[in-house]
């Protein structure tokens, strides 16, 4: 574990690295001692300033859902990260491109909890339970650091994405909310359209079988340190179509069948 002093001073660099869109060195190379611990520690630290600067919590978002994703990253399981007041954008919207740093979308699922998950020990049934509803969304990922150290030219890892909020920059949503006994949450299917040709396609299946587990192991992680899903959080589920660059003046729309078409351009 790093030490307090420096989480703090990592903390306030991600944050300023945000605001000024300039990327830092991977901590996993600029510190090599840092653990998973240490990234979370440095994630809360970071939260911590944003409270101070008057945002608030709305969610939670869950990443590296896939083996793939794991695998790349060098995870054993997912991360996660909180969702702030200023990263939510509304269906239509003209996104601000001096927001980001070098931003990708994905399709994703949403849950909003009806009343709080409090683990250990949470099953599917009682995640199912608790959703009051499942909305389709985007999200807009990012990274406060660089994406291949060029130095040792190794892409980042786990702690790195960890520490930077889980790589969350945004999250778009809309669509037709559905209550989660209304379909089959497994089986949703994502086209992707950018600039009015298709750029890829999914199914929620690939977000560990079944996305609402991604939501059971949150809230059994969060237990792990006295922490719980409260109602009225959305938890962004994780990603079941590839992370695909956006640029000034590119439009994206996304099919996700029942659940409705979300969209936005790039402004």
């Amino acid at each position: 574990m790093l030490n307090p002093s420096l989480i703090h001073d990592l903390a306030q660099q991600l944050q300023t690295a945000r605001a000024t869109r300039t990327q830092l060195r991977q901590l996993s190379k600029a510190h090599p001692e840092a653990t998973l611990a240490s990234a979370y520690a440095i994630q809360n630290a970071w939260l911590q300033l944003e409270l101070n600067q008057g945002h608030s919590v709305k969610g939670r978002k869950i990443g590296l859902t896939s083996k793939a994703l794991q695998q790349t990253f060098k995870a054993t399981e997912p991360t996660h990260a909180p969702l702030m007041d200023d990263m939510f954008f509304s269906d239509g919207a003209e996104l601000p491109t001096h927001r980001f740093i070098g931003p990708r979308i994905e399709s994703e699922l949403a849950f909003v909890l009806h009343k709080p998950l409090k683990g250990p020990n949470i099953t599917l049934f009682d995640a199912l339970d608790a959703i009051a509803y499942v909305t389709p969304a985007i999200e807009i990922i990012d990274s406060r650091m660089e994406l291949i150290d060029p130095l040792t030219k190794v892409a980042r890892s786990v702690i790195d994405q960890a520490a930077d909020f889980a790589g969350c920059a945004g999250i778009v949503i809309g669509g037709r909310p559905m209550r989660p006994d209304a379909f089959d949450i497994s089986r949703v299917g994502a086209i992707v359209y950018k600039n009015g040709a298709i750029e890829d396609t999914g199914v929620s299946a690939a977000v560990m079988n079944h996305p609402v587990n991604a939501v059971v192991w949150l809230a059994n992680k969060l237990a792990e340190s006295g922490e719980h899903l409260q109602a009225g959080e959305l938890i962004l589920a994780g990603a079941f179509t590839r992370p695909i660059p956006a640029a000034l003046g590119d439009s994206f729309h996304i099919d996700f069948g029942a659940l409705g078409c979300i969209g936005f351009n790039w402004a």
